[in-house]
């Protein structure tokens, strides 16, 4: 099954949506991602057309959720509006916005399961609530709803769906939402959010009410945020396998995903974890060098080459998206060559460097 997963040539071709989505709300899904999730959008442009525009649909409604339940009056209300929006979209009468129509047409198409959605929701909802997280588990807990389900959906979009290959996309998940904490402490702060453990933080004497009130880096605020981004460590090493495991024409684009994200957590640090003064970002040239080492590591891993040792069991805090993603199946549908996006890649990386000299020759010039 696994020398299946990662055949190319073992892959079908053909139509991948429905008769939901014009080409209008599939231009409006992708528009969505480019402005609002940069990083996804750099790894995506390797993903081949079959697995990145159904990913594009399912990220616009991700987007789209998580903005309603920030703005709506009441918490309930947007969550009764958003699981409305669900039925409609797994009843096929999605409603009248681009991101629901395509969302229906990937649905029907690669048999998304529904549980994989409502635990994202789920996981929005305890965003809406200000839940605190006492202990490293009960934050897994959380990033499992909100980032691990976004892994095993796109390991169903790949048709990637063995439990072992799922269980390695969630741990993928769940790292890259430890690294999102590790970087936006000072911004959740400001908005009154707080991500890490209260233990960890008691641990090291901060109070963590104090510190929402007066949001401030200290060395011990710094030795938490070093140990989430070791556990997120930890979870991006056991993801690796997972990656090998994919159709060979998805893997550069996860593992440029997971270099990408990792790398978040070296700027981090190269800070002193100091996420309240700076927000970390990774450079455009140094997106391209690993979106580069990427494509060129890819071809190298191999399934047959993964130990059954490699494929710990899942975290505990994830086997209920395992089960639910395992439970059927949809044939993945691959296009395109890896030289040909890794080639537009790099004309996409120049022309944004050209535009970024041109702006900052203007402003120099209206200064």
């Amino acid at each position: 099954m696994l020398e299946q997963a990662g055949s190319e040539q073992s892959i079908p071709r053909g139509p991948y949506w429905g008769d939901f989505a014009s080409p209008a709300d599939r231009r409006a899904c992708r528009a969505l991602i480019r402005h609002g999730s940069r990083s996804f959008f750099t790894a995506s442009l390797l993903l081949p057309k079959g697995v990145r525009e159904p990913a594009y649909a399912f990220y616009a409604f991700c987007r789209l959720a998580d903005d309603l339940v920030d703005l709506a009056p009441e918490e309930t209300e947007a969550l009764s509006i958003l699981s409305a929006r669900l039925d409609g979209v797994y009843g096929g009468r999605p409603a009248d916005e681009p991101a629901d129509r395509a969302l229906a047409d990937v649905v029907r198409r690669y048999g998304v399961p529904r549980d994989l959605m409502d635990a994202l929701l789920e996981g929005f909802a305890w965003d809406r609530a200000g839940r605190r997280f006492q202990t490293l588990g009960e934050v897994y807990d959380y990033s499992a709803r909100v980032a691990g389900s976004v892994g095993a959906v796109m390991a169903v979009l790949m048709g990637a769906r063995a439990a072992g290959t799922l269980a390695r996309a969630c741990d993928l998940g769940v790292a890259m939402q430890l690294t999102n904490i590790a970087r936006d402490v000072g911004e959740d702060a400001a908005a009154g959010r707080l991500y890490l453990p209260i233990d960890w933080l008691q641990e090291e004497g901060v109070d963590p009410d104090a510190f929402l009130a007066a949001p401030r880096f200290t060395p011990a605020l710094g030795r938490v945020t070093a140990k989430l981004l070791d556990a997120a460590a930890d979870l991006y090493r056991r993801a690796e396998p997972g990656v090998a495991e994919l159709p060979g024409a998805c893997r550069p684009a996860i593992q440029a995903a997971r270099l990408i994200y990792a790398e978040i957590g070296a700027e981090i640090a190269a800070a002193g974890y100091d996420s309240i003064t700076r927000r970390a970002v990774v450079g455009k040239r140094r997106k391209l060098a690993l979106v580069a080492r990427a494509a060129t590591g890819a071809s190298r891993l191999k399934p047959e080459d993964i130990a059954d040792a490699a494929h710990p069991p899942a975290l505990a805090e994830t086997q209920f998206l395992v089960r639910a993603a395992a439970l059927q199946g949809a044939p993945p549908l691959v296009e395109g060559g890896l030289e040909a996006r890794f080639a537009f890649m790099i004309d996409l990386f120049k022309r944004l460097e050209e535009r970024d000299r041109a702006l900052a020759a203007t402003r120099q010039a209206d200064g």
